[in-house]
Formats: structure tokens, C-alpha cells, sequence
């Protein structure tokens, strides 16, 4: 059983003994051979060959035991069942270092011999870095025989013409299936060709039956648009009379909510520079209060240095007074032994005096000694004197210091209590700021809800300004467009009325025309209305529509039948006389006629 592991094509550096060095494209094949008959033993397989020459042949067949000595050689760290994959991984390397210019991996195949005839030769994979060329791998091939050459030949023939008979499968499989498409090709584009010949006649038919159908629709569509231009006059006559009463209550309205907030906010004004005022003074409060805080801190500070300097200085007199103090118990403890002395030496005389007799001779050396012991007495007795005087001083000047220190305590609770009070002060003044700030703050955000409310009724004022412009703009339009309508009928209806047919009367002709005058309707429509004021818009330029508005249905509205009579009666009377001399006759309710 044979398996592939590698089989790719790889930039090799060969060397020969007596040629230069020079690059070539060699394919390396790794195969795994393993049998089991007679023993289960693994071989790989290395070979190298050349597309370009075929005669081109270097084997190599690793065992178990070949690979135990070769790890002995060459020092690898691995076993043979991973051997295969480290191999390739190199090769991999190598792979994509062999388009660099100073690749780091690199393929050598040295030949002891001048040219590769049939002796061994060595595939080494070669690390190089800064130090040195890094052999990590180095293989004997061995020259493939004539048999072998032969044998891979075969095999390379073999599988040429197994390839070469499956392109041959796949290339009829290919005609077959394209010469199928073609012909189905062809079929769809016949059914095509007559479907969109049946399409052609059909689109002719149906277009010609649509253009008679839109011609009808359109005379239909004239004749509904000449209804709702009537109807939507006297809407629009009824919305501009409402829209200026509800204009100028919006107005007046406004008006006073305007002032209101005027005044407040002039009261808000008021009130920020009356807080801003208290707040500069509570700021100037704040910092003399900050300084005198400060000031009676540093003269804290000093006097605390003062007390602890007095502090040292008491208890080192209070050591001082203490020496003095063992001094004079020291000198007391003398003075005490010399009076003793003394009293013996009395003794002694008293003795010497009973035995003056008898020690006439020593008396002089014993005046002697009593008179130096004398003499010290009183020179002991001299400095118990002094030593009492300077214990005295010290006692005065250690209570002249206690003094001072109570008195400079008395000074330090003073100032700790005016200090406290100050900052007692600092922090009501700093909670008053506080609280003048929030109100501030308050009303700033009260002052600036006004300004958005005034700005948005402003804003609404603008709208309903533009709304009533629009509205001026779409009456002269309509205006406009009836008076148009009605010269463009009354020119007809003199042509009808000079050119009369045989045997009509004119009187028939007239009961069937209806002559609508917008002025006249507006005049008859505005008798019981409080009349406005409107400024014309011709002067601004404005492009003149009609909103999509006015087009929705309102219940409130007039239905044209009745109120076109009684405007043809109005103006009955102002009528001239047609070309015939006979004045026409009014139609009756109910007989409007709009001719289209």
C-alpha cells in the first residue's frame, strides 16, 4: 500500500565538483510504502525527477532501522512516524523562502563527481543565518538504474493516459451536454420569437381600444373638474372666512401672551441682577472672611510653634530644677555627716579636755584638723546658701513661665473659638451662595422656557401668516382662472347667439347657459359675513398653487345647485341684450349647465 504525502515542484541550488553553482526546478516526491506480508514494515520513499528531463532519477528508501542510524548521525530529536511531516515542513519553508532574494531556507544537491552521471548525491536542507549555513538535514540519493528509469517511465505513461482518457470522457460528456443546451436553445427561442409576435398584435389591439377608452375618460374628467373648480370656490371662500377669524383671535391672543411674558420677563431680569448683586456681595463677605480665616490660622500656627518652644524650654528647666534638687540633697547628706563629725569631734575634746593630761602633745595637730573642718563647714555651709538661692530663682521663672503659658492657652482657645465662629460664618455664607445659585439656575431655566414658548408662538404667528398668504394667493388664482373661463364662454355664447341654427329660438339657448361671475358670487356669499381686509400678493412673486387641502370634502359646504340660480338672477337684470335684440331668460333651480 503506497500513500502520497508530497509532490510539488522546488527551486534546488545543485553543485557539481568541477561546475559552477546554478538553480533548477526539481520536483521532490514523498511516498509512505507498507507491507504486511510476511512483516508489517513501513518505508519512505524520496525521489527526485525532472519534468524537463526524464532520465532525471535520484531514490531513496528510509526504514525503521535506516532511520535509527541516520538519527544517530545527524542528531534528530524525533521518531520515525513523525519524521515524514518535520520533512515536509521543511520543504514547506523552503517553499516559500524560494522567491526571496536572500532566502533563509534554501535546497542543495551536491555530486562528489563532475556531472550527475551515476553516483550519489546529497539533498541538504540548509538554514542560513547571520552566523553561519545551518545544515538541518542532509539525505544520500542514489541514481536510478535503467530498470528503475524504466519503471518510472511506465508509471508516468500510465498515468498520462489515464489522464488523457479521462479529459477524453469529459470533453463528449461537454459536446453532448452543450449540443443539448443548443438545441433547447433553439427551442425556447422559436416559442419566443411567436410569443412576441402574438404579444405585438395584441399590444396594437389593446392600445387602440385604451386610446378610445382614455378619450372618453378624459371628456368625463373635464366635465367632473369643471364641478369641483365650483365647488372648491365656495370652500375656499367659507375657509378664508373662517381662517381670518380664527387668525385674528390666534393674533390677539398671542398679543397678550407676548406682553405677559414681556413682563414677567423683565420681573426675571430684575430678580437675576438682584441675586447677582447679593451674589458679589456675598463673594466679597466670602473672601474678607477667607483672609481672616487665613490670618487667625497663621497666628495659630505661631503660637503653637511659641507653646511648644515654651513647652521644651519648662521641662528643661524642670530638669535642671531637679539636678539642683539632688544637688542640694547631696550637700544636705555632707552637711548632716559634718555635723556628726562635729559632734564626735566634741566628744573627742570633751575626752581630750578629761585626758588633756595625757595627750597635751597631740592637741595641736587636733586644733589643726578642727580648724580645717571648720573651715569646711563653712564653705559646705556657703554653698548650701547659694544653692538655695539659685532653686529659689528657678521655682520664680518656672511660674513666671507656667503663667505665661496659661495665658497664652487662654489666647489659643480664644482664637480657636473666633476661628471656629468664622468658619461657622464661611460655611453659612457658602450655603446662602449655594442657595442663591439654585434659584439662579431656577430662573435662568424659567426665563428660557418663555423664550422658547415666545419663539415657538412666534413661529406659529409665521405659519399662519404664510397660511393666509397661501390662501390670498390660491383665491386670485381661482379668480383668475374664472374670469378666464367666462370670457372664454362668453365669447362662445355671442358666436352661438350670431350664428343661430335654423329653426332654434335664442331663448332655448340661453336657458341652457349659465354665466357664473366669481365677483358676484363672492359679493353674494359675503352679505352676512364680517368683511377683512386682504392684501393682494400680486407684488410678491409667488408661485400661485392650490393646496391639498382644500380639496378634501366638507359637510359644512353649499351645494352649487342652489346657489348658481340665485346669482344668475342677481345679475339677470345687468345682462345686454344678445345679437338677436331679445334678452335671455334666466334657467330655472336645478337646470345649471357647464358647457365643457
Amino acid at each position: 500500500m503506497t500513500e502520497l504525502l508530497f509532490n510539488k515542484r522546488l527551486h534546488v541550488l545543485v553543485k557539481n565538483k568541477d561546475t559552477d553553482e546554478r538553480r533548477s526546478v526539481i520536483r521532490i516526491s514523498i511516498e509512505l510504502q507498507s507491507t504486511s506480508n510476511p512483516v508489517h514494515r513501513k518505508d519512505l520513499v524520496v525521489r527526485l525527477t525532472d519534468d524537463t528531463d526524464l532520465y532525471f532519477l535520484y531514490n531513496l528508501v528510509i526504514s525503521e532501522e535506516d532511520f535509527q542510524s541516520l538519527k544517530v548521525q545527524q542528531g534528530l530529536l524525533i521518531d520515525f512516524t513523525s519524521f515524514p511531516q518535520k520533512f515536509i515542513d521543511l520543504l514547506e519553508q523552503c517553499i516559500s523562502e524560494q522567491d526571496k532574494d536572500s532566502p533563509r531556507f534554501l535546497l542543495q544537491l551536491t555530486s562528489a563527481s563532475s556531472a550527475f552521471d551515476h553516483s550519489p548525491s546529497n539533498l541538504n536542507i540548509v538554514e542560513t543565518n547571520a552566523f553561519k549555513h545551518l545544515t538541518h538535514l542532509s539525505l544520500k540519493l542514489l541514481p536510478g538504474s535503467d530498470t528503475d528509469i524504466k519503471k518510472y517511465l511506465a508509471a508516468c505513461l500510465s498515468t498520462l493516459k489515464e489522464e488523457k482518457h479521462l479529459l477524453d470522457q469529459k470533453l463528449r460528456k461537454t459536446e453532448e451536454d452543450l449540443t443539448r443546451q443548443l438545441n433547447y436553445a433553439q427551442q425556447t427561442l422559436s416559442e419566443k420569437s411567436r410569443e412576441l409576435d402574438k404579444l405585438r398584435s395584441e399590444w396594437m389591439s389593446q392600445t387602440t381600444s385604451v386610446s378610445s377608452r382614455h378619450m372618453q375618460d378624459l371628456t368625463a374628467e373635464r366635465e367632473k373638474a369643471l364641478e369641483t373648480q365650483t365647488r372648491l370656490q365656495q370652500q375656499n371662500e367659507q375657509l378664508r372666512q373662517e381662517l381670518e377669524s380664527a387668525h385674528h383671535k390666534s393674533t390677539q391672543e398671542f398679543q397678550s401672551r407676548v406682553l405677559e411674558l414681556e413682563t414677567s420677563n423683565r420681573d426675571l431680569i430684575e430678580k437675576k441682577y438682584k441675586s447677582d448683586s447679593t451674589i458679589r456681595d456675598l463673594k466679597a463677605k466670602l473672601a474678607s472672611l477667607e483672609e481672616e480665616c487665613q490670618r487667625s490660622k497663621q497666628q495659630v500656627l505661631s503660637l503653637r510653634r511659641e507653646n511648644s518652644a515654651l513647652d521644651t524650654e519648662c521641662h528643661e528647666k524642670e530638669r535642671l530644677v531637679n539636678q539642683l534638687q539632688t544637688r542640694v540633697a547631696v550637700f544636705e547628706q555632707e552637711n548632716k555627716d559634718k555635723d556628726q563629725l562635729v559632734l564626735r569631734t566634741k566628744e573627742v575634746m570633751e575626752a581630750t579636755q578629761q585626758q588633756k593630761n595625757s595627750v597635751e602633745g597631740n592637741v595641736e595637730s587636733k586644733q589643726l584638723q578642727i580648724g580645717k573642718l571648720e573651715a569646711t563647714v563653712k564653705s559646705l555651709s556657703e554653698e548650701l546658701i547659694k544653692a538655695n538661692g539659685i532653686i529659689k530663682k528657678l521655682q520664680g521663672d518656672l511660674k513666671a513661665l507656667v503663667g505665661k503659658i496659661k495665658v497664652k492657652n487662654t489666647v489659643t482657645v480664644s482664637q480657636e473659638k473666633v476661628l471656629q465662629e468664622t468658619t461657622e460664618k464661611l460655611q453659612r455664607g457658602q450655603q446662602e451662595l449655594q442657595e442663591t445659585q439654585q434659584r439662579l439656575k431656577q430662573k435662568e431655566e424659567e426665563a428660557a422656557k418663555l423664550k422658547e414658548q415666545l419663539e415657538a408662538t412666534v413661529q406659529k404667528l409665521d405659519e399662519s401668516r404664510e397660511v393666509l398668504r397661501t390662501n390670498e394667493n390660491v383665491i386670485t388664482w381661482l379668480n383668475k382662472q374664472l374670469n378666464e373661463n367666462q370670457l372664454s364662454r362668453k365669447q362662445e355664447a355671442l358666436g352661438m347667439f350670431e350664428t343661430p341654427a335654423p329653426g332654434l329660438r335664442t331663448g332655448s339657448v340661453s336657458h341652457n347657459l349659465v354665466q357664473f361671475n366669481p365677483m358676484n358670487a363672492k359679493s353674494s356669499t359675503e352679505v352676512g359675513s364680517t368683511q377683512q381686509p386682504q392684501p393682494s400678493n400680486k407684488e410678491n412673486g409667488e408661485p400661485v398653487g392650490l393646496d391639498s387641502k382644500y380639496f378634501e370634502r366638507r359637510d359644512n359646504s353649499i351645494p352649487l345647485r342652489g346657489l348658481l340660480p340665485s346669482m344668475h338672477l342677481n345679475r339677470e337684470a345687468q345682462k345686454p341684450l344678445n345679437a338677436a335684440g331679445v334678452k335671455p331668460t334666466p334657467p330655472s333651480a336645478g337646470s345649471a349647465y357647464f358647457p365643457g
